[in-house]
């Protein structure tokens, strides 16, 4: 016999599967799928190649989640299954136990996945970090949260490219802008955008002193072409300049680098890993007008959240973790009180945990 606890368990999961179904449309992302193939099977799909990549991830993600729902499914199924054979044989219960797992495991990851639905949650994005006042401390901070999000990257085979580097004085970086391309990049990452701030014993200090280094994350959608932001050549400054990778590699020995600066709002953009300075302007203007996008999003989301009285908690321009590495070990996120004491982890891309987190946390806040 189940017992009483098991049973209680096993009708919440029930009943969270079931508002899960009320909530998830199967069959109008089935219908959204054959539009979507319909499309791809066009002569001159691939023409646009922006378009298409962004079709193409659409489709797919939609199919993930079709399949990801269609297992749970069976999951309960096989759930009914086992409890019926355990009536007849006890020894069946650990099965129940087992599936009862993995479905706890597939629901978080569903409910997970239908919290990336913002607009542009699954578009491809820029990063972009910048250190604070404090010279080689802060910059290589800014390393060492660059190299965090890489990692993070690689292990959930996201693309990296790189848009824009700066050296550091002695170590470090001074800036690097770099663009992830994969499933829900924006949506994943959107929330990371805020002030990271590091303590520790400074390795550049021969004292042995503790230090407080602080960067900037900003973190913004690549637009589709259908945005329109309007940027007059009057409010732009343009400079070229010689393009060299991280750590001097591929030095260019024309004027190829591009930076942009939008006169009005003061934002600066740079990109020097394309080939030529047209193919650089290019970029540096889509990343423009993100960051255009982005302030104007964030301005209407602050004044929704000053009328309820919590602006606060959405600032951009707030501290938004902390990474203690001495006098004891924590990385904390000041929003969603999450934290854990495993900083290598976290420094070396483990961070799905503040991610997930965070989504659950605005996805509360904008209710």
């Amino acid at each position: 016999m189940i017992d009483y606890e098991v049973k209680v368990k096993i009708d919440g999961l029930k009943n969270k599967f079931k508002d899960l179904k009320n909530l998830f449309n199967i069959e109008k992302s089935r219908n959204r799928v054959k539009e979507l193939e319909k499309i791809m099977t066009d002569p001159n799909f691939w023409n646009d190649s922006k378009k298409a990549e962004s079709v193409s991830r659409e489709s797919q993600h939609l199919k993930n989640e079709i399949g990801d729902f269609e297992a749970l499914a069976n999951l309960f199924d096989d759930l009914d299954a086992a409890i019926e054979l355990t009536e007849e044989d006890s020894s069946m219960e650990s099965q129940i136990f087992e599936t009862l797992n993995e479905i706890e495991k597939k629901i978080k990851a569903f409910e997970l996945s239908m919290l990336l639905s913002g607009k542009y949650d699954n578009n491809n994005v820029f990063l972009s970090i910048h250190p604070g006042a404090g010279g080689t401390e802060s910059q290589d901070w800014a390393s060492m949260l660059y190299r965090m999000y890489v990692r993070w990257c690689e292990k959930n085979k996201m693309k990296v490219e790189t848009i824009d580097y700066l050296d550091g004085d002695e170590a470090g970086i001074k800036s690097v802008t770099i663009k992830i391309s994969g499933p829900y990049a924006y949506g994943k990452l959107k929330y990371e955008s805020g002030v990271h701030r590091l303590v520790r014993i400074s390795p550049f200090d021969s004292n042995g002193r503790r230090h407080t280094s602080f960067t900037s994350v900003n973190v913004v959608p690549e637009l589709n072409e259908d945005v329109e932001i309007e940027i007059r050549t009057e409010d732009l400054r343009i400079d070229t300049y010689r393009a060299g990778g991280a750590g001097g590699q591929h030095v260019n020995k024309t004027d190829s680098a591009v930076r942009l600066t939008h006169l009005p709002t003061g934002i600066v953009v740079a990109c020097q890993n394309e080939r030529s300075q047209h193919q650089n302007k290019a970029t540096a203007m889509s990343m423009l007008k993100a960051r255009l996008y982005e302030m104007e999003m964030r301005k209407k989301m602050e004044e929704k959240m000053q009328l309820m009285g919590d602006v606060k908690n959405i600032s951009w321009g707030n501290q938004i973790r902390s990474y203690v590495l001495y006098p004891y070990q924590m990385v904390k996120d000041h929003r969603t009180s999450y934290e854990t004491s495993d900083t290598d982890g976290v420094l070396d891309g483990t961070i799905d945990g503040f991610i997930e987190s965070e989504l659950l946390y605005f996805a509360e806040l904008s209710r």
